[in-house]
């Protein structure tokens, strides 16, 4: 009978002792699973606290537009890259000949820096400030951004006594004309303008050319006004300021679009014109770039040649 108790107590003892290990195996188990979260946590945070710098190095380059292209001529003019009527832009800035090809330049390459209307800015390139402040409707309004210039339409005194080209004029200034300016992203030149009256019906064909900022806007304009007088055509180019204000001086259109002021010579050339919006010029550079902001005169450092490192800049 002592024998089996001592059996049945041995058993016992063995018992709890086999239970105890179990528990601290599970508790083992779970220290050490606390144990090895922290370290993967911790491993986690470190591989992710280093982050590349967002400063900007390496070479600028400068993309601008082609001669006789009128944003370029009023950038060159506002920015002072133009010094003594001579444009100082660098000799080795790729030209391009059209607001898209900038824009498709631009993106594409992350040290590049170039110019656009405010109105064909788009998401594929961002707009950098301009002495902090940045390039919106309200701030051209307000003429706290300074990089800005006049859409105009130029011509020949003539024209306005041509029945259909004085109609399509004056349409472009009433109050659905002046309406569209807006959708393109430029601002009205008479925001108080009056409703467009039409006479009779016309027919006939209306010639215009010039300025690649100025097409999104014309293009809504001449779009409404064909439907008001679908008798019109028209023949369009767009092809630059210059060479659509040197086509109404050959006479070779009757209209010619001009992102810029006319020079006094295409005035004594005969040339008259009407502001029909305002526009600003965005400076711009690729999504990726880290600069945000430049002053003007680091603009024209730039396009002159006198940076040509984007560390010079910071971000």
């Amino acid at each position: 009978m002592k024998n089996t108790k001592k059996i049945l107590s041995l058993l016992l003892a063995l018992a709890m002792v086999v239970t105890l290990a179990a528990c601290g195996n599970k508790d083992g188990g779970s220290k050490e699973s606390s144990s090895e979260a922290p370290a993967s946590s911790t491993a986690e945070s470190s591989s992710e606290a280093p982050k590349e710098s967002t400063a900007m190095e390496g070479t600028i380059n400068v993309i601008s537009r082609e001669e006789g292209s009128g944003t370029r001529g009023a950038f060159v003019e506002i920015t002072g890259v133009q010094k003594d009527k001579q444009d100082m832009t660098k000799a080795d800035a790729a030209i391009q000949n059209g607001t898209d090809q900038v824009i498709t330049y631009v993106a594409s390459d992350a040290k590049s820096i170039g110019y656009i209307s405010l109105g064909s800015l788009n998401d594929t390139v961002k707009a950098v400030k301009i002495n902090d402040v940045e390039a919106t409707e309200e701030n051209v309004l307000n003429d706290s951004y300074k990089l800005k210039r006049p859409f105009n339409i130029a011509y020949k005194a003539e024209e306005k006594d041509n029945e259909v080209t004085a109609d399509f004029m004056k349409f472009i200034m009433s109050k659905e004309g002046q309406a569209l300016a807006a959708d393109s992203g430029v601002i009205a030149a008479d925001s108080a303008a009056a409703a467009y009256e039409k006479g009779k019906d016309l027919k006939g064909k209306i010639r215009i050319e010039g300025s690649t900022s100025v097409t999104p806007y014309m293009e809504k304009l001449m779009e409404a006004y064909k439907k008001l007088q679908p008798g019109v055509t028209f023949d369009f180019t767009s092809n630059g300021s210059g060479a659509g204000i040197q086509a109404v001086i050959d006479g070779n259109a009757n209209i010619g679009m001009a992102s810029r002021a006319i020079k006094d010579e295409e005035t004594k050339a005969g040339v008259e014109a009407t502001a029909i919006a305002i526009d600003g010029i965005a400076v711009i550079v690729a999504p990726d770039n880290a600069c945000e902001s430049l002053t003007l005169d680091q603009v024209r450092q730039i396009y002159t040649g006198e940076i040509t490192d984007w560390a010079k800049l910071g971000k």
